[in-house]
């Protein structure tokens, strides 16, 4: 399955760290009933992730919030130790966000996501995108298709509410 406007996301088990340690989170649980962001980015602490892809999230985070969104989701093909203090890093968790590692990627791979670049140690790491979920489904779907950070940015998203 590749991610697509109208699609309903299949559950996955994501990592987070919680108060006592790594636990996991059920997507499926986190998105019923809900409107949730979700932006997906090759890795933590990588140059257009921890410059331009996480920041813009964190400058439209209330903005999101004054529209209805009730969470937003930043998931990368990482463990929850390296989003935990990635969040931490970037103001990412300061401003509200959630960092989950899909630590074997495999919600990214049954989203039809994942890429290589073998030559960086890139294998099975998440395509950049962002997307609206409302109650499971996809009512919006950016993928960047360049190398940059446009067109799966908050404020490309946001100007879509």
């Amino acid at each position: 399955m590749t991610i697509a406007v109208g699609a309903k996301l299949p559950d996955a088990t994501l990592l987070r760290m919680g108060d006592n340690g790594a636990e996991t989170v059920q997507l499926a649980d986190r998105l019923k009933g809900r409107k949730v962001v979700i932006f997906g980015l090759p890795g933590a602490y990588t140059g257009t992730c921890s410059t331009a892809h996480v920041p813009s999230f964190i400058r439209t985070a209330k903005a999101f919030a004054d529209k209805g969104v009730d969470e937003i989701i930043c998931i990368s093909v990482n463990d929850p130790f390296v989003m935990k203090a990635w969040g931490e890093a970037t103001g990412a968790t300061a401003a509200g966000i959630t960092m989950l590692g899909d630590a074997d990627a495999s919600f990214t791979r049954a989203i039809g996501q994942t890429f290589d670049v073998p030559h960086l140690g890139f294998f099975n790491r998440s395509k950049r995108y962002s997307a609206l979920v409302e109650d499971g489904v996809v009512t919006k779907f950016n993928p960047e298709t360049g190398t940059g950070c446009e067109i799966s940015a908050g404020e490309y998203l946001l100007a879509q509410l």
